[in-house]
């Protein structure tokens, strides 16, 4: 009897140690890593992990860093892309050969930012990115303020209006619309002086009394400062920096205030449109009567239009493409 206790005891004693060793948190590592070496090791035996690995180099396109320009000024970086081949692999395991079409692609980042240039101004985004902005100052043209808004919400745009402080404090309801239809804010100092002739004090004055106006009116913080008629110098470039704010112009201009015809406007601004394109335009009758065209147009030629913080951003840009289709891409770094 008292040798069947000693061997139920022992049994025992054995068989809470073995499940403490597989309850053990090393143990518990040490196996998972064992099942991922081995699951890897199958992978790379396997021929269709193989074939991915084997064509993921021809798609790759490495990330492009942001620059200054000689002529461009700054230039923002776009995000390069390569294969995810651990996902491709996933998606097409189960058909067990390779399809173009269920390859996952992620996006990698570039090593130079827009944010680590010193202060410079911006007239363009990255010349990959098929994506082009308008930058519309309002100061004045209240009148076609709603039909330009209409024609945006027709087509389910949202662009970047660069708002005079002054004109926020006299039209709140009209700047609080402009945010309601969703469009991104921006700085177009308060009393549209020519910024380059102001003493720093009244450059900052200038930039900050937009700013106050603006956060108290639509509770919105700019973060983009278009200077009145493209006119500053680096004073200006700097101030609206330590403010918080880059300075953008345009690499396209309607010239709507010289009220020509919409339709000669919209065929001048459509032979001069690029990749990353910051088209300059106001609150006119011809920028009213031919955005729509223009809208069409542009389209058309295959951009994407946007906000500014869109053109400029790094994020890549698909047009009509899908995760499952041909050389979608999976939005994240």
């Amino acid at each position: 009897m008292k040798k069947k206790v000693v061997h139920v005891s022992v049994f025992c004693i054995i068989v809470i140690l073995s499940i403490g060793a597989v309850q053990n948190p090393f143990s518990i590592n040490y196996i998972s890593e064992l099942k991922r070496d081995s699951q890897m090791v199958l992978k790379e035996q396997d021929s269709l992990y193989e074939e991915i690995v084997a064509r993921a180099e021809s798609y790759l396109e490495p990330a492009i860093d942001a620059r200054i320009d000689r002529v461009w000024k700054a230039v923002p970086g776009y995000n390069g892309v390569e294969v995810d081949v651990e996902a491709s692999y996933d998606k097409m395991k189960k058909l067990d050969t390779f399809d173009e079409k269920r390859i996952v692609f992620s996006q990698t980042s570039p090593n130079v930012h827009l944010d680590d240039l010193p202060p410079t101004p911006i007239y363009k985004g990255n010349e990959h990115k098929p994506v082009v902005t308008f930058l519309v100052n309002v100061a004045w043209g209240n009148e076609y303020l709603p039909e330009m808004l209409k024609t945006l919400k027709k087509h389910e745009l949202h662009t970047t209006f660069f708002l005079d402080g002054s004109w926020v404090k006299n039209n709140p309801n009209l700047a609080k619309m402009l945010v309601e239809e969703g469009h991104e804010i921006g700085n177009h100092a308060y009393s549209h002086p020519d910024m380059s002739k102001l003493t720093a004090e009244r450059i900052d004055e200038e930039i900050q009394k937009t700013n106050s106006v603006i956060e108290a009116t639509i509770d919105v913080t700019p973060k983009w400062f278009a200077p009145p008629s493209g006119s500053y110098n680096q004073a200006v470039v700097d101030l609206a920096d330590k403010q918080g704010m880059k300075t953008v112009l345009w690499s396209v201009d309607t010239i709507d205030w010289r009220k020509p015809n919409p339709t000669e406007m919209v065929e001048r601004v459509l032979s001069k449109v690029h990749n990353g394109a910051m088209i300059l335009m106001h609150p006119t009758e011809p920028t009213s009567k031919g955005l729509d065209q223009l809208i069409t147009g542009i389209q058309d030629k295959g951009y994407k239009i946007g906000t500014v913080s869109e053109v400029l951003s790094e994020e890549r840009v698909t047009l009509g493409v899908t995760l499952d289709d041909n050389r979608g891409i999976q939005s994240g770094n």
